[in-house]
């Protein structure tokens, strides 16, 4: 079959389908253990914190080069995939986030880890935007949600994962350890991962799928002359829909890391928990996280006709509830604590605003568009980490008003999303 052409989904042969699936569980399997080589801080933090006598503000520094690293990347690296290849570059990214880990356990004060950390976040960020190219090639809007959904699923399995693993690596044998040999998966996995699939259905001779919705067919139409060198940026900065979405996810990063961030120091200083029941208790959140995605993306896909706003509002409204709970609620209760956590976990992941990247841009600038509004949501996060530590070194340690400040960002989200028609 020629690698020009072009069918109906409905039309498509059976061999797209199954490779369709390929490409979506390759990712996501490679994807559920990304997290061991970025977000592997978090549950350690404590130890680390303690080991090089860090305050509140230097933990905050490590976190916002991991999260602004990250962000830097995802303005470059969705881009220099759509030009030099979806697959190459995630391989690339998967090897140095392996090498720069290593490098990080080396850290001996807040700067000799903040730098090579901050470079880690860089290169990992190569295996998201890619990624997401790569699986809007093959899945078009009308099941998009659902693919999304899965993803989602498998990035919050990668929280949990990471959680559980480098966790216990951290506890048992120091948070060197949690640093340097977890990581090596992700480098075998990515290898792995090059080899099984392909960047788009030209690449083993399968007709593209025409989109018919009217909401990723208008920008898949643009003139392809405007899509070359760094028409993609000029074409998404201008549209004032994708700029708000953006500002959304930003916002929800503020939330949605600040979390992950805080919440086991939150619960070890203030709670008085060992760092054992620490990691039991917080893992709660992206168990959360792991739920809710793919459940929203089949909502939204039947129910709502690939609609995705009413999921990110009712997600803004849920999880702004249980964020004043926290703030109220006695951290020595961890009953209610585990609860409370859960659900928020659920009602953050309830929010596709990754599909809602891809459904403005079309499957042509889709690397480019999940860069931008990635790099958005890592700026907003990474701020929110020096920011929110700042607070906390502040007399008294006023956690409530860390958490307050949390729930009005999903209030002003869920203001700004309604005026975004996707």
């Amino acid at each position: 079959m020629s690698s020009g052409q072009t069918a109906r989904y409905e039309d498509l042969p059976r061999e797209y389908h199954i490779f369709k699936w390929r490409i979506l569980l390759a990712f996501a399997g490679f994807y559920l253990f990304l997290y061991l080589g970025r977000f592997n801080f978090w549950p350690v933090a404590p130890l680390v914190k303690e080991d090089l006598s860090l305050s509140n503000f230097e933990v905050g520094l490590v976190n916002a080069m991991l999260l602004w690293g990250f962000g830097l990347g995802d303005l470059v690296h969705g881009r220099l995939s759509e030009t030099y290849g979806l697959r190459l570059w995630v391989l690339i990214g998967a090897i140095l986030t392996t090498i720069f880990n290593w490098v990080t356990s080396f850290a001996t004060s807040a700067v000799t880890m903040a730098i090579p950390w901050g470079i880690a976040g860089f290169v990992n960020a190569a295996c998201w935007a890619p990624g997401i190219s790569m699986i809007s090639q093959w899945w078009p809007r009308r099941n998009r949600g659902m693919a999304m959904g899965i993803v989602g699923t498998a990035a919050g399995g990668a929280m949990v994962m990471m959680w559980w693993i480098s966790g216990y690596v951290g506890a048992e044998w120091g948070w060197r350890a949690s640093f340097r040999y977890p990581p090596l998966i992700i480098a075998v996995l990515g290898i792995a991962f090059y080899f099984i699939v392909r960047d788009r259905p030209s690449k083993v001779d399968l007709p593209e799928y025409v989109e018919d919705d009217v909401v990723s067919a208008v920008p898949e139409a643009i003139d392809p002359e405007r899509l070359k060198g760094l028409g993609p940026y000029k074409e998404l900065l201008s549209n004032p829909r994708f700029l708000l979405a953006s500002h959304v996810k930003g916002l929800e990063n503020v939330v949605r890391y600040g979390l992950t961030t805080w919440v086991p120091i939150y619960y070890f200083e203030e709670g008085g928990l060992s760092i054992e029941s620490t990691v039991l208790l917080t893992i709660l959140l992206p168990m959360g996280y792991l739920i809710a995605p793919p459940i929203a993306g089949i909502f939204s896909d039947r129910y709502l006709g690939s609609r995705r706003r009413p999921m990110v509002i009712f997600s803004c409204a849920v999880s702004a509830i249980v964020l004043v709970c926290i703030a109220l609620a006695p951290p020595v209760n961890v009953t209610l604590g585990a609860v409370l956590l859960l659900v928020g976990g659920l009602s953050m992941g309830m929010s596709p605003m990754s599909t809602v990247a891809v459904d403005i841009a079309g499957r042509h600038m889709s690397g480019t568009s999940s860069g931008l509004l990635d790099a958005h949501g890592y700026a907003y996060a990474g701020a929110q980490a020096l920011i929110f530590a700042a607070v906390l070194d502040m007399a008294g340690s006023p956690w409530p008003i860390v958490f307050i400040a949390m729930a009005v960002t999903r209030v002003v989200s869920g203001i700004m999303i309604s005026a975004v028609k996707v």
